[in-house]
Parts: structure tokens; sequence; C-alpha cells
């Protein structure tokens, strides 16, 4: 019987616990990095079964290799059934990736939906997005910060976080699913060095710490982002979603953290997660004792 691939690298388990928290467990299928898009695409379509609606936020949109349109986040929500997303904010900094853009919004034609694409930086862009009127306390919101390294500061992550809180303290946050580079991290923070850059990873982090991520494993390194999100950010719910390659034998690449306050939400993303890896679907009950074995108490 052919030996399927681990969720994570054996070199990337953790030696030792760090923490008494709820770990995520070795799934025995991946989910590779072309397919990260579907895993968005998928979370969505189940969610909006439950909101009816929703407003989407992306702030990295482009895809990095430009033809590849096919594993663009934006174009898969964009035309995923039904239609019940009717507002969308895409952004990025490339001009060749706005165009892009521009022509995967002109290729929708969905009576009363807007899609409004924006070229720039989109720590700049967001205040002109939160203060546009189109969310407010009870608006279903999703903002995908699928960034190449240390692209997304911090406070941005901070404002999209406390921004419906703002306008209503009983309101549940915007979900938000971040994009973290396990791959490359590393070889990254060593190769800074100038003031420039050095500012940057600290507005990247919101710390001035941010060298103590170099040398970590991957997997305590990502959750200890996963509860930044609920320790500083006021999240109900943060869990690191490991994204492979297949040309690096597995190789963990991102871990994309979802946040969310909405208690089904944990339980949506583990059914699109185990669909888009190729796993059987699975109903109700026996997703929730999945889970539990999924996220057990680390001893």
């Amino acid at each position: 019987m052919r030996e399927l691939p681990l969720l994570f690298d054996a070199a990337d388990l953790p030696l030792k616990p760090l923490t008494i928290e709820k770990n995520f467990k070795s799934l025995q299928y991946p989910v590779w990095s072309e397919d990260k898009a579907k895993l968005i695409q998928e979370y969505l379509r189940l969610f909006t079964f439950i909101t009816k609606h929703g407003v989407y936020i992306d702030g990295f949109s482009a895809p990095q290799q430009r033809s590849m349109t096919d594993i663009c986040s934006a174009k898969l929500v964009i035309e995923t059934e039904p239609k019940r997303i009717k507002t969308f904010w895409l952004c990025d900094l490339d001009p060749k990736g706005v165009d892009l853009l521009k022509t995967i919004a002109a290729s929708d034609k969905t009576p009363k939906r807007r899609i409004e694409v924006r070229e720039g930086d989109f720590n700049l862009l967001l205040p002109e997005i939160l203060s546009s009127g189109c969310i407010t306390s009870k608006t279903a919101t999703f903002a995908l910060l699928d960034q190449r390294t240390f692209e997304c500061s911090w406070e941005t992550v901070r404002a999209l976080s406390g921004y419906k809180p703002n306008l209503d303290p009983q309101a549940t946050k915007i979900e938000i699913f971040y994009f973290f580079a396990t791959g490359w991290l590393d070889r990254s923070i060593a190769a800074v060095s100038r003031p420039r850059t050095t500012a940057k990873l600290e507005s990247w982090w919101g710390r001035s710490d941010w060298r103590q991520l170099q040398g970590m494993q991957g997997v305590p390194r990502a959750k200890m982002l996963a509860d930044r999100f609920k320790s500083e950010l006021g999240y109900k719910y943060a869990h690191p979603y490991a994204i492979h390659s297949r040309r690096r034998h597995g190789r963990t690449m991102y871990h994309m953290i979802h946040a969310t306050d909405h208690a089904e939400a944990p339980l949506l993303m583990l059914r699109a997660y185990r669909k888009i890896s190729g796993r059987p679907e699975i109903n109700l009950a026996s997703a929730q004792v999945d889970m539990a074995d999924l996220w057990t108490d680390v001893e």
C-alpha cells in the first residue's frame, strides 16, 4: 500500500510542547500550494450558505505568476456558485497585476455586484475600504492576506480585526486568512541587515522581537502566530493550516492562519481542507469527532 504524505514535515514537528493548548495534529493528506485558492473558494462557498451574503477583501490579489489565473483566489471566489458575495475589493501593488484583476472583474456579469480594483499598497488602501460604507457591524466580511513574505503590516491586521467591534462591541470581527511564509522565512530574516528592511520586518511583525522567529520549528512558530490573533487581536478561534509544495517533496511552504469569531467556522474550514486535500466528504457528526481528534490538548 502506498504511503501517503503527512500534513507536516518530520523536521517541523515540535520536540517538546511549548504550552498546554490546542494543537493541530497531522492529517494524512496535504493541501498543495497550487490548491490554496481552491481552499479559500470552498470555505467561502460553505460559509456563505450560512450568511447568504458577504464582502470579500483581497489585499494581495494578483497571482504571483500572472499567466496562472486558474489559481487566482479572487477569480475563483468571484466564480463561486451560488454568487452570494456581492462586494469585492481587490488590491495589488503591481500595475500589470492590477490590469489582470480588471480583466477578471470585467468578465463577471453578475447583477447588483460591486467589484472594486485598486492599485497600491494594501496597508495604505485599507482605510478607503473600511470607510466605504459597505461594511456594517452585521456584514459578513472575509479578508485574504496572501502576502509573499513581509508585505502586510501588523497594524493593518489590527485595523481589520478591530473595525466591526468599533462599530458595535458585540459584533463579530472581520474573518481573516493570513498567509505565513514558513518555507523561506528563515532565509528571508537572515538576509535582513539594512535599517530600511529592519523597519519593514518590525512593521510586519508588529514588535521588535521578530528575530526570535529565525530557527524556530515550523509548527510551533505558526502556532505562536495563531495565538497572537487570539491574545492580541481578540479572536475566539485561530488555527494554522499547512500548505505544501509538490516540487519540494511535500515541504511546508505556508501556514494559513484562519482567524474567526464564528463557532461554526473552524468546522467549515476543516471540511474545506479535507475536501481540497482529497479526503472523503464527512457529515456533521463525524466532522465533530474528527475535529476533536485533530485539536487535542498537548500534554
